[in-house]
């Protein structure tokens, strides 16, 4: 029998728990040690979970949208209830402090809950004496959700939330280093939604790509990195998949010499570091001017030295560890070859020697060609990069195959949202980084994605258009 601290995890098919007969070692990255074991889903609890969503759509897809707002309410109100549960669980699985990882427990449940408010229109492109033309955006089937270990709840409900209010149903397959939490809240959610339209599995590397090329998903969202994502995209081709590609980052911030370098630093160190600097959309080059960049990069370095990096279930820590031992072997690979290199690297304070933890790392003006700077670290390191000319580092910052997001801060806000309009990205800051909203589309450039999410352009992502052509009789003509 399982203890509350032993439980036995198990996947959601069909509203019901389910069993596998292997297991994935979850490791707490804090420490390196394996805390508990997941489910391992093999080919065959995936054509069961692909099953159970294709015959739930139907019905679903045929329920009134007040109930499927209804359903969706009230998944939210249990995660939100359960927050300090998953908030813990959250904090030993993915290592973000307990606090960010309440943050985001609670951030899913908001985003539910908002894009409830949230309709999809029936768009009228003709209405005229002899006849009227209604495009209708109709749902698209079982929806692929393959969620990354960074933000692991709420990048799973930028997808089901969206996916299910616009008559989907789906199965969603969490990391392998972060199933945990995504398992649970399919446990919490079982009897909320009818049988099958919520489905969550979780396994090895392998299940990705079956994932991908199972005949029975009409759509793949996709949350990770750019190589992956392409083959993501490869995948879904054979069979003309939709897709959504949420991929990698290289995002940008210009810092102009009107700023006030006391009241923005600390603002711009988060933007970089914040989630141990696992974001897609951080700032992974700071382009400061010229004017104030000695002093910019002296007060930057002494936040680093002075923000606590630990455990994250120790009160006052600021940031935890990178999530998992490739990621960490790749982190430090890259500082080791700055090093290497000759760069000047801005250390901040000491770090625990056991688990995955790495040094707020600032590197002082490295040339434009290091790999600290062409690459995407996805970790605390931070190059810092002087400027003198607009034109020029507008160049430098579009300089890569990337085009997440990026940021411009200046006293003139006139002049940076110019420079905004000049920067090749999905979305632009002002003065401000991180920021997301429900009702506002992501978007990637180039290399950074395919297709959008959140917002209504975000929800259309789950749908296709169907028009119909309705005539007018002679009389409803006059």
């Amino acid at each position: 029998m399982s203890t509350p601290a032993d439980p036995i995890y198990t996947l959601t098919i069909g509203g019901e728990a389910v069993t596998t007969a292997s297991t994935v070692p979850v490791r707490n990255p804090a420490t390196g040690e394996v805390f508990a074991q997941a489910p391992a889903a093999d080919a065959g609890d995936l054509d069961r979970a692909v099953a159970a969503a294709g015959r739930a759509f139907e019905e679903w897809s045929r329920a009134p949208v007040a109930e499927r707002k209804a359903l969706i309410l009230k998944a939210a109100q249990i995660i939100d209830d359960h927050a300090t549960e998953l908030a813990a669980l959250f904090t030993r699985e993915q290592g973000r402090p307990l606090p960010g990882a309440t943050a985001e427990i609670k951030g899913a449940a908001m985003w539910l809950k908002a894009g409830t408010m949230l309709d999809i229109p029936v768009d009228v492109t003709e209405d005229s004496a002899t006849r009227r033309i209604e495009v209708h955006h109709v749902p698209l089937g079982v929806v692929c959700a393959i969620v990354p270990w960074n933000f692991p709840v709420l990048l799973a409900i930028w997808k089901i939330g969206p996916a299910l209010l616009a008559g989907n149903t789906i199965v969603v397959k969490p990391s392998p280093f972060t199933p945990l939490t995504t398992l649970r809240i399919g446990e919490l959610l079982r009897g909320v939604f009818p049988p099958g339209v919520l489905n969550v599995i979780c396994g090895g590397d392998e299940l990705g790509p079956l994932m991908t090329a199972h005949k029975g998903f009409a759509k793949i969202s996709f949350t990770g990195s750019t190589a992956t994502g392409r083959r993501v995209m490869e995948s879904a081709a054979r069979d003309l998949k939709r897709i959504t590609l949420e991929l990698g980052g290289n995002d940008a911030a210009i810092v102009l010499p009107d700023v006030d370098v006391d009241a923005v630093a600390a603002q711009l160190f988060e933007g970089a570091f914040h989630n141990t600097a696992q974001v897609c959309v951080a700032t992974k080059r700071l382009f400061i001017h010229e004017d104030i960049y000695d002093r910019l990069r002296d007060r930057l370095h002494q936040l680093a030295k002075d923000l606590p990096v630990g455990d994250g279930t120790q009160q006052g820590v600021r940031y935890g560890p990178v999530q998992n031992e490739p990621q960490h072997r790749r982190v430090l690979a890259l500082i080791e070859e700055a090093r290497r290199e000759g760069l000047t690297l801005l250390e901040g304070g000491e770090v625990p020697e056991r688990g995955y933890f790495v040094p707020l790392t600032l590197v002082d003006n490295p040339p434009d060609d290091a790999r600290v700077v062409t690459e995407e670290a996805f970790g605390p390191v931070l190059p810092l990069l002087k400027f003198s000319d607009i034109d020029d580092v507008v160049r430098r910052a579009n300089d890569t195959e990337y085009g997440l997001a990026g940021a411009v801060w200046s006293a003139d806000v006139e002049q940076a949202v110019a420079i905004a309009h000049r920067l090749d990205t999905g979305t632009v800051w002002i003065n401000q980084n991180l920021q997301s909203t429900p009702f506002t589309p992501l978007a990637g450039a180039k290399q950074s994605g395919f297709g959008q999410e959140n917002g209504l352009p975000g929800l259309l992502e789950f749908t296709r258009p169907k028009a119909i052509y309705i005539p007018k009789t002679p009389a409803a003509a006059e």
